[in-house]
């Protein structure tokens, strides 16, 4: 009691010197060791409250010390986890782990340890982040934003230094070492390039110009537009989300509600963490960061909710350029030769026998950016002796997401998101989705994109932009022409994008919804035109998941009376859109196969008899309890790889009636019983029952307990978007790599307290010896979540309230 009574005497400028431990130990047996010690004077200094599931809750007197004090946690859950990312940054994956290896793909699209390096050697030598700190506010990041990085590097430093590495991933490793603030921008700055230059690592380490009877024969793609569709599809596979806001009209007590669900990988550098970060009477919020992070990313303060979706706008674009005659190393603009500026890298490279040498290749820069041989591999751009690709990507000259996600934090409105957006202009690939306790709603694609706008792309388009740009919003414009460049708009940080005004935005609509479509159908009866078609298309076919999404929220919104337990229902309803749609014409088409035979792709005819009565019997759903879920999963996933969508239904798309077309399952298409037969003989070739429950062959295994997973992958149109990975030798889907992460579910009712309800779903610690390893994924297995603590009352009433200092000495 008293020390709770003590706590409560935390204020601004006089945070009281709590005793507690000096550092946050490694095990239990440390802070039992550590309990009486108090941290000794000077330097940087945090409090962390921790309540269930290990969530802190980080109180400090300014952005330095609340920097620290997140530093230090972070690194206390995720060492292994951030310490491979900073070797990834500091371009060193090759001396660590050799050339061929590869990253865990979190920071960058690079194919193996050698490319990454060559690329963010190519930046660590240039300087890039370290001249974008320098620029002052608003064009280069704020006081605050680089107080908030310097901290968070001194407090991982200290928890470093402190403490005993006991996760085997990294135990003993010579690797992890202390870091500097660049260190941490520079991580910051790989997020802001991942759907840019990052998207590009390969085609710009491997760029080689021509020579002679040498010179590269690589052509074009066959068709450019499914190459890019390849491309973009590709990079939203690693990242997507859903996110609904309602506004007061659709609300209990007339106040805004939110919905945020993130797709995010379950393993690796791009996982969220979960904190409160509060400076009294400064800031105060609570939410998810993505790991290296200073600040929360997704998450509500007393006043407001937000999250963010992947938006489909194209962050870069190609001027393809015309080489001066003889000279593949120089172009032409408006008929005046120019040369490629040479920057050469080398990065040391780990050989198997230890022995260390250097790597040295040259990158070659124009006007627009880096010399790209192509956008992975589906993609090639071949730099011929007559022309050549330059990848312009304006996100590579801002760092200002961190400001972004500050200015949220301290937001208090729907309209002063908005204000932080105009202000900031630091979103890179996502649209914002947030709800307010006044009742308002919002829905904007506010990201930092290139000016590429329709007349443009019509004056300046090349033969290849004109097959991309307008299916896939790529442009590949005409470099040779000084006239096609982007120009500027007046209320644009930086020369080149769109300014604030010229954003998509949809305010209070009773629903406001994304699910990585574009911004057309945010809301069914109030949908949005008019923007360039590098932010995305209109009156084309949604996903099944936007389709299943805005049916579901559009019905909760025509109902009204809405709470955050209906939202949480809506996280958890494991609904299947697609299996609506087709199941019962699946089942019915099964049951008239002759004999209740179907024969497989390699010419086996099998008895799918008992398939057909699990289909026409299984409720629809991707619970873990789902009886036929499995089945219609495995069937469903090979039937949409086998056809095209134009030939997968028998009623097509029509653009006036956009969230019920296309329907009726063709199930006349050879590809159907094939797909069928190839499902039945899998899962019994697997000893796995055609109706068995999809919990029990969807899991995860934590520590030699398996928990068993609801949801569905993105053919299936499930809001709850789980994407496991089939290994039938350890029977079923074994593992989750990607989905459903940070989820929130945020409502408020006029006082000071939001109501919240939160999970992690592969939980706070990636160390197996963390108590906090799994906990959350046993709450999502359950479909359950954390009642959030944000008012000091609630945090210090916590019966699981564990409070340390942590301190730089």
């Amino acid at each position: 009691m008293r020390l709770r009574h003590r706590l409560r005497a935390l204020t601004v400028g006089g945070l009281a010197v709590l005793t507690g431990a000096s550092m946050l130990p490694a095990t239990a047996a440390d802070a039992t060791a550590r309990a009486g010690e108090r941290a000794s004077g000077g330097g940087l200094s945090a409090v962390i409250r921790y309540t269930e599931y290990g969530i802190p809750h980080i109180v400090a007197k300014d952005y330095a010390n609340l920097g620290f004090g997140t530093g230090w946690a972070q690194a206390a859950d995720q060492i292994c986890t951030l310490a491979d990312g900073f070797v990834t940054v500091r371009g060193e994956r090759s001396r660590h782990f050799g050339a061929d290896g590869r990253t865990d793909g979190s920071l960058s699209s690079a194919g193996t340890n050698l490319s990454s390096d060559l690329f963010f050697a190519g930046i660590r030598d240039t300087r890039t982040v370290e001249k974008m700190l320098a620029q002052p506010a608003p064009a280069g990041p704020s006081r605050q934003s680089k107080e908030l990085m310097r901290g968070w590097a001194a407090g991982y430093n200290a928890w470093l230094a402190k403490n005993r590495i006991d996760d085997p991933k990294c135990r003993g490793k010579d690797w992890v070492r202390p870091i500097t603030t660049v260190d941490v921008a520079r991580r910051g700055y790989a997020l802001i390039l991942l759907s840019g230059q990052g998207l590009a690592v390969d085609g710009i380490t491997d760029a080689r110009p021509p020579a002679g009877v040498a010179a590269r024969t690589a052509s074009l793609p066959e068709d450019p537009a499914a190459a890019a569709r390849a491309v973009l599809s590709a990079r939203n596979s690693g990242m997507g989300s859903n996110a609904v806001a309602f506004s007061g009209a659709t609300t209990a007590g007339k106040r805004g509600l939110l919905l945020g669900n993130p797709h995010y990988p379950w393993q690796g550098g791009r996982r969220f963490w979960q904190a409160q970060q509060t400076i009294p009477g400064e800031l105060d919020v609570s939410g998810g960061s993505l790991l290296g992070s200073p600040v929360v990313q997704i998450g509500y303060n007393a006043d407001v909710a937000w999250s963010h979706t992947v938006a489909t706008g194209v962050p870069l674009s190609l001027h393809e350029l015309k080489l001066v005659p003889g000279d593949p190393r120089a172009y032409l603009v408006d008929g005046k030769a120019q040369r490629m500026t040479e920057r050469t890298v080398t990065v040391p490279v780990r050989a198997k026998d230890g022995t260390v040498s250097r790597v040295t290749r040259t990158q070659w820069w124009t006007r627009h950016g880096p010399v790209v041989t192509g956008l992975g591999r589906e993609f090639p751009l071949p730099w011929t002796k007559g022309s050549a690709y330059a990848l312009n990507d304006p996100n590579a000259a801002q760092l200002r997401f961190t400001d972004t996600s500050l200015g949220f934090g301290t937001s208090r409105s729907v309209r002063d998101i908005q204000r932080t957006l105009s202000r900031t202009q630091g979103l890179p690939w996502v649209n914002t989705v947030a709800a307010d306790s006044g009742g308002h709603s919002l829905y904007t694609q506010s990201q930092v994109l290139p000016r590429v706008t329709d007349a443009l792309a019509e004056s300046c388009s090349t033969a290849l932009g004109r097959q991309t740009y307008p299916g896939m919003g790529l442009a590949v414009l005409d470099g040779s022409r000084g006239g096609c460049a982007f120009g500027r708009d007046s209320d644009a940080l930086q020369p080149g994008v769109f300014g604030p005004s010229r954003m998509p935005t949809l305010v209070d609509a009773p629903y406001a919804e994304n699910s990585n479509d574009s911004p057309w159908l945010t809301n069914a009866d109030r949908p949005l035109t008019g923007y360039p078609r590098i932010f995305g298309d209109t009156g084309t076919s949604r996903s099944l998941r936007t389709r299943g999404a805005v049916e579901d929220v559009s019905a909760l919104a025509k109902r009204g009376g809405l709470t955050v337990a209906d939202l949480q229902r809506q996280q958890f309803a494991d609904r299947s859109p697609t299996g609506a749609l087709t199941a019962g014409d699946a089942a019915a088409a099964c049951a008239e196969l002759p004999a209740g035979r179907a024969t497989g792709s390699d010419g086996t005819v099998v008895d799918v008899s008992a398939a057909c009565r699990v289909l026409a019997r299984w409720d629809r759903t991707m619970r873990t309890g789902s009886k036929g879920a499995l089945l219609f999963e495995r069937f469903a996933g090979r039937l949409v790889a086998q056809v095209p969508e134009a030939e997968l239904w028998r009623v097509p798309f029509d653009p006036a009636k956009p969230l019920t077309t296309p329907n009726t399952l063709n199930t006349g298409h050879p590809a159907f019983a094939r797909a069928l037969a190839d499902t039945v003989a899998e899962l019994r070739a697997a000893k796995i029952a055609l109706d068995a429950p999809l919990g029990r062959h969807q899991f995860v295994e934590r520590n030699g307990k398996r928990i068993p997973i609801g949801g569905g992958p993105e053919a299936l149109g499930v809001w709850n978007m789980i994407d496991a990975d089939w290994d039938p030798a350890r029977g079923g889907y074994a593992e989750v790599p990607f989905g459903s992460s940070y989820i929130q579910a945020v409502g408020f009712d006029g006082g000071p307290c939001p109501i919240a309800r939160t999970v992690l779903s592969y939980s706070q610690s990636a160390d197996p010896g963390s108590p906090h390893y799994s906990d959350q994924t046993e709450l999502f297995s359950a479909g359950r979540m954390v009642t959030a603590r944000f008012c000091e009352k609630d945090i210090l009433a916590s019966p699981q309230l564990r409070v340390v200092r942590v301190s730089q000495r």
